[in-house]
């Protein structure tokens, strides 16, 4: 295509795009026509990753702390964020079966189910 057969400019038409899709996302949020949660029960928490670590090796990590922690939850290790406690979730594998804090005995019928303490009371 020779240059006197282009009306409009490359600039052009990408401006004209991005204007396009930013309308499209405005008219959408103001009709309500994208829905933004607001139940946490099933939103993810984080993405974690475990590392191998073989005896001796030296790994390294950042010195910034990740604003979450770690508390056993019915048994499960569950993660929880720092600025609000009440918004935790329960550390799941691959195929969403749960992480436990520690391993259960192999007598336990139910591992998640906790143990429940004799009292000293008489």
């Amino acid at each position: 295509m020779s240059e006197s057969e282009s009306r409009y400019s490359t600039r052009a038409l990408i401006l004209t795009a991005v204007i396009a899709i930013i309308g499209t996302v405005v008219a959408l949020e103001a009709g309500g026509r994208i829905k933004h949660s607001d139940n946490k029960d099933h939103v993810p928490v984080g993405d974690f990753q475990a590392i191998h670590l073989d005896p001796g090796e030296e790994f390294r990590m950042s010195r910034k702390s990740s604003e979450l922690h770690a508390v056993c939850e019915n048994g499960y290790l569950a993660i929880a964020a720092d600025v609000d406690p009440s918004f935790r979730g329960v550390l799941v594998d691959y195929k969403n079966r749960g992480v436990r804090c520690a391993r259960p005995s192999p007598t336990d019928r139910d591992p998640a189910k906790p143990k429940v303490e004799d009292s000293d009371e008489q």
